[in-house]
């Protein structure tokens, strides 16, 4: 039978929480002309010269403060999915593998493995739900990258996203009910997407459609719950996508607005994004400013729920009807 393979990809982070490994995962990060894309020889000096000396310090104590004993929490999550989707699809000419977009494990390093393997249909699967040049696109670039130096070229199936899957809505509306039975229902759920510049969307990025797409579909299944939608993680000077996570919720805080609880559909796996600018940074923030009570609700990490969408989403790829 003919090798099929799942390429599962995330972000990626630092192999440890110190500057000397923060350094050359920003690097490789910041570098990516679809994060940042503008002239290089604008922007490698601004890179080398301030950003890297700067933030590669700054991040190491944000780091330390969400590091775990199993490591990362992104690749740590990342790892115990690839391995429930293995465990669920249990195909022996099927392999279920995991790579990082930047730093380890590496995609070059995982196609490689698949091509000694002897893949012939390989099925690419970023773990992003809502597609955006900056993400779901860098992940083309880096897999064809790859597999163009390939004489044996596998087919090779890419997927663009899973915005308004009714699994992936089914977790975010689980996430949300268990939230109200714990800390009681909110006056808000705001729904805190990672930003982009507003100059991508213009240039044809379709991002803020997929959120929108996201947001809807969680609305249709949750009436008469008051949902907002923000976008945070603002880097450098330009204008990126609006309303701001941070300014929405001052904003509320200063309201009668008392009891907010946030979810960030974007993220599949909980992260420095999640854990230390939603759950904390973001908190301090709203309670700073008059809220009373804040709640971050974790993303899918490992939960069954979200095992079960991965597996339907590829499902029809691994195994088409005739």
């Amino acid at each position: 039978m003919d090798k099929k393979a799942v390429l599962l990809v995330n972000l990626g982070t630092p192999d440890k929480p110190v500057s000397s490994s923060i350094r050359p995962y920003l690097k490789q990060f910041l570098s990516d002309r679809r994060v940042i894309d503008l002239p290089r020889w604008k922007w490698m000096p601004i890179l080398h010269g301030f950003i890297l000396p700067s933030r590669s310090k700054r991040n190491e104590s944000v780091y330390q403060q969400i590091w775990t004993d199993e490591g990362s929490p992104l690749l740590y999550y990342s790892m115990k999915q690839r391995e429930a989707l293995e465990e669920k699809i249990l195909d022996k000419n099927t392999r279920i593998s995991l790579a990082m977009n930047y730093r380890t494990p590496s995609i070059s390093d995982e196609l490689e493995k698949l091509h000694k393997w002897g893949v012939r249909k390989l099925i690419i699967l970023p773990l992003f739900p809502q597609y955006s040049s900056t993400t779901t696109a860098s992940v083309w670039d880096h897999v064809t990258k790859e597999i163009s130096k390939w004489r044996d070229i596998p087919e090779v199936v890419f997927l663009r996203d899973f915005a308004n899957h009714p699994l992936w809505i089914e977790l975010l509306k689980k996430r949300i009910e268990d939230g109200a039975k714990a800390y009681g229902k909110p006056d808000v759920i705001l729904l805190s997407y990672h930003g982009i510049p507003k100059r991508y969307t213009s240039g044809g990025d379709d991002y803020p459609y997929r959120c929108h797409t996201t947001a809807q579909a969680l609305k249709d299944r949750m009436p008469g719950i008051n949902f907002m939608i923000s976008y945070q993680s603002k880097f450098g000077q330009e204008p990126w996508l609006e309303p701001s996570t941070s300014e929405i919720l001052i904003d509320l805080a200063r309201t009668d607005v008392k009891n907010v609880h946030v979810i960030s559909p974007c993220f599949t796996a909980d992260c420095l994004e999640t854990l230390e600018e939603l759950a904390h940074e973001n908190k301090q923030l709203f309670l700073d400013n008059g809220g009373e009570s804040y709640h971050y609700l974790s993303a899918a990490n490992d939960d069954p729920l979200f095992i079960d969408c991965l597996a339907d989403i590829i499902k029809g790829y691994l195994h088409p009807t005739a």
